[in-house]
């Protein structure tokens, strides 16, 4: 029997040769430089924030070089794959700007000349390299079952040797033609395994593009490459796609080092070039002083959704995962306040190469503080009532009812150098600005409202009140024609009307123009920090005024 009778008995059915689909896949006509990258997750639930940085890092790249980034769906573990998971992807990351110049763009389409980019539509491309390692004699039929499986690695854990099917455990490494014919006919399953060339004792270099030069230790297990119902192992089939797709980087999480060795022997077995490899430091999470990798099953916020649901404006969480990617990003963020990520030149070298990047969440959220303060009031108005829609039926109402007040309400303190910075997300708004609307005022007076003030004689209070609106208030007046009124009233009533003599000389007055403002502030929105007074009180108007005072 041939070697090539012998790759036929084994993988029989094989549409094309590997020759042939070497030809399928001819080299990309790319600019000098270009990078070809990929994001290629398994469509198992919810995309992890860590995910998203992966998938940002390889478009931005890919872009600046004028390259291409593909998305491929690794659904080869079909068990951990879940029903529209690849919509999913897509969508998800869609959402947050991150989009491919080729690949799957729905559960039955794609776009790209490189395809299919789903995996599991690949099956004959795999076999068909598969038979030409085992016509090369690199490669062998295992028949080893589960229980003999679980026995060799028990006695591996027992004896804390490395785990997996090297040196004497790969026990049908050297069965000859006529007993793999046999036991076929018999009936017996088998997967296939390399025939690994490597030692666990010699050390190869690697030159990763973010963590430099490493020594790790060559491959020497017999890993699997086509497991008995036919479909490839993620490793194999990672592999050869990267080659056919002619992917120039290999962008991914660090999780993926340990793997390291096992692609570079495949790459060389196969004879392919392999690409540049660039790990990217995890996530990580200060949990009670510990350090430890942000976890899907543990932390809510490792989902992209949760942000999502949260409100937290896409952009800005795109703008924290940049400072995460490149150490110097922020620096430029801060000289550049509204510019552009795409106007960034990402590095390497500048990327994080230790263990893992700790995930603040009070610097994202400040991200997104400074993002929605750059926003003009329509656009707070928009995103707001986006938000709304989806999780406040109540407040979505209101917006649509009274969408210019809304306008106007947003627009306080904002079109100034410095902007004030209310919201930190969506979810916030309804939160900072529901004592300016009567459907929500009596609601939410008691949970949201009544701040501490210094006067608490409610008869003083009562006399402020009456002056102020009897003698003061005017909803003609410009601002500082209205400030000059609340001096005029604090000094009619005791007070100083500047805060430096009452500091100076506090035994001859009752208080400061501060405590006249707070009054009034507290009595119409019952908050004690509010932006400003004076729009506050214009929006509102003066029937509205009376009535928060008790005077109509």
């Amino acid at each position: 029997m041939t070697n090539k009778e012998y790759a036929d008995l084994l993988l029989p059915g094989v549409e094309h040769t590997w020759e042939e689909y070497e030809k399928m896949y001819p080299e990309r006509d790319l600019p000098e430089g270009a990078m070809v990258t990929r994001y290629a997750p398994s469509p198992t639930g919810f995309v992890h924030i860590g995910a998203l940085l992966v998938s940002f890092l390889n478009g931005r790249f890919s872009s600046q070089t004028n390259g291409v980034c593909y998305l491929r769906i690794e659904d080869t573990d079909q068990e951990r794959s879940v029903e529209n998971g690849i919509l999913s992807i897509i969508n998800s990351l869609n959402s947050f700007g991150v989009s491919f110049d080729e690949g799957p763009i729905s559960e039955t389409e794609e776009q790209g000349k490189y395809g299919p980019y789903i995996q599991t539509k690949r099956a004959d491309i795999y076999r068909a390299y598969a038979k030409r390692l085992i016509e090369e004699d690199k490669a062998y039929a295992s028949f080893l079952s589960k229980e003999e499986l679980d026995e060799i690695r028990e006695q591996q854990m027992k004896s804390k040797q490395r785990i997996g099917i090297y040196g004497r455990y790969a026990k049908d490494r050297n069965l000859s033609k006529e007993e793999v014919f046999d036991r076929i006919n018999k009936g017996e399953k088998f997967i296939i395994r390399i025939k690994s060339p490597g030692s666990f004792f010699n050390k190869i270099k690697v030159n990763d593009l973010i963590k430099g030069t490493m020594e790790v230790p060559e491959n020497d297990i017999d890993e699997v490459i086509i497991k008995s119902d036919g479909i490839p192992t993620y490793h194999f089939a990672s592999v050869i796609d990267d080659h056919l797709m002619h992917t120039t980087h290999v962008i991914r999480g660090d999780e993926w080092l340990s793997s390291l060795p096992k692609h570079i022997q495949l790459y060389e077995m196969l004879g392919f070039k392999a690409p540049k490899f660039a790990h990217i430091a995890p996530l990580t999470k200060n949990d009670n002083g510990q350090i430890r990798k942000l976890s899907k099953r543990k932390d809510p916020e490792a989902a992209v959704d949760y942000f999502t649901e949260d409100g937290v404006p896409k952009e800005a969480i795109m703008l924290y995962l940049a400072t995460v990617a490149n150490s110097n990003f922020e620096g430029w963020l801060d000289q550049n306040p509204n510019g552009k990520i795409e106007d960034f030149k990402f590095d390497f070298k500048k990327c994080s190469s230790s263990s893992g990047t700790l995930f603040d969440l009070p610097k994202l959220y400040n991200i997104s503080k400074n993002y929605i303060s750059r926003l003009t009031k329509e656009e707070v108005y928009d995103r707001t009532l986006e938000y709304a829609s989806k999780y406040d039926s109540e407040f979505k109402e209101i917006l649509e009812k009274y969408p210019e007040y809304s306008k106007d309400i947003f627009n306080i303190e904002r079109e100034q150098k410095k902007p004030r910075k209310d919201y930190e997300k969506f979810s916030d708004v309804k939160r900072q600005v529901w004592y300016m609307f009567d459907e929500l005022f009596d609601k939410y007076k008691d949970e949201y409202g009544y701040d501490y003030q210094s006067i608490t004689d409610k008869e003083e209070i009562k006399n402020i009140i009456n002056t102020y609106v009897d003698k003061y208030y005017d909803e003609n007046d410009d601002k500082d024609t209205w400030f000059n009124k609340i001096k005029e009233l604090s000094e009619e009533l005791g007070y100083a009307s500047n805060m430096k003599d009452y500091k100076e000389n506090p035994d001859n007055y009752k208080g400061s123009v501060a405590d006249i403002s707070t009054v009034i502030r507290v009595s119409v929105t019952t908050r004690s920090q509010t932006p400003d007074l004076y729009d506050i009180l214009r929006l509102l108007g003066i029937d509205k005024i009376k009535e928060r005072f008790n005077l109509l």
